[in-house]
């Protein structure tokens, strides 16, 4: 499938000169590692229990957890960075780590870290304060805790967020990083979805038919998404290219056209559009390959983490 809207030759100097700045992501020590066995003692017997474990362990390498994929592909990013890309301190894209633990328990984290051969140099560590207040300072476009309070903060401070339940990595097929999203209250405002669920799908089609040429206004990852495709327009499009996008949204025809006019309007690039109608997503998105997918439907989330890492984004009429 071509892409709804590829960047065309004339704009890719300027896409990729828009900013200097990396893309910046911001993650929690459980949403990288697999840290269940030691948030389990931390759980049963509390803080002091959990520090003698970490610091008795500190040596031992955590296993990669839920989101470790995605971070390892988007550090890749800054090893072929094309000769004519902007980029800061020779890096396209940066990690920042953010973990409740303190300094001394967060040791063997940042032994994982170096262990597994992650380029993450800066890191906060609050000692069991919240982490959210950090993340606009760092700069971050995007934030991935195993926490949703801190995915909500996150989010109402105006930076895209997801929860994402904690498990062992999944299995990467692709070398690609790929990326899929929902399209109503994550890309977009959940103004259609509101109708939908108030309404019924008669008037959604209906209120969608009729403002088919007027674009839907962003939702929580449109910074995001925009950020992405800034990233992608500084590599060279086609197979070959390293990151690859797909909207996966329950919509289907004609609900599809004022998606794709919105999208053209923003002047943003996806590569793959599937309007599934209501089907279960999880298959497609398997068959993407997804290394995440954003979606605000739990029910959606339930069924795309059988087979990929998936975040909850907290927004809009389906999470009051």
């Amino acid at each position: 499938m071509a892409p709804i809207e590829s960047a065309r030759p004339a704009q890719l100097g300027a896409l990729a000169s828009a900013s200097a700045q990396p893309l910046v992501v911001a993650i929690t020590a459980r949403a990288l590692f697999d840290l269940e066995d030691s948030h389990g003692l931390f759980e049963r017997k509390g803080i002091d229990a959990y520090a003698d474990y970490q610091r008795t362990r500190e040596d031992d390498v955590l296993e990669p957890g839920i989101a470790f994929s995605l971070v390892r592909k988007l550090l890749a990013l800054n090893r072929d960075i094309p000769k004519e890309a902007p980029h800061v301190e020779g890096k396209l894209v940066e990690v920042i780590l953010l973990s409740r633990n303190s300094a001394d328990t967060g040791l063997r984290i940042f032994n994982s870290i170096q262990h597994h051969g992650l380029d993450i140099r800066r890191a906060t560590f609050t000692s069991g304060a919240p982490v959210w207040p950090y993340i606009r300072p760092f700069g971050a476009q995007l934030f991935l805790s195993a926490n949703p309070e801190s995915v909500r903060r996150a989010l109402e401070a105006g930076v895209a967020a997801a929860t994402i339940l904690p498990a062992r990595a999944p299995e990467s097929v692709h070398g690609q990083l790929r990326i899929a999203f929902d399209g109503d209250a994550v890309i977009f405002s959940d103004e259609s979805e509101r109708v939908s669920r108030e309404q019924g799908v008669e008037a959604f089609g209906r209120h969608e038919r009729e403002r088919a040429h007027e674009p839907l206004s962003g939702g929580p990852f449109r910074g995001f998404l925009d950020a992405l495709h800034r990233l992608q327009a500084a590599f060279p499009a086609g197979d070959d290219a390293p990151i690859r996008t797909a909207l996966v949204t329950a919509r289907s025809a004609p609900a599809h056209e004022r998606v794709i006019r919105t999208l053209r309007e923003w002047d943003v690039r996806l590569d793959e559009a599937l309007f599934l109608g209501g089907r279960e997503k999880g298959p497609f998105l398997q068959a993407f390959g997804a290394d995440i997918f954003f979606d605000d439907s739990l029910h959606n989330i339930d069924s795309a983490r059988q087979y990929i890492a998936a975040g909850h984004v907290p927004h809009g009429v389906a999470n009051p």
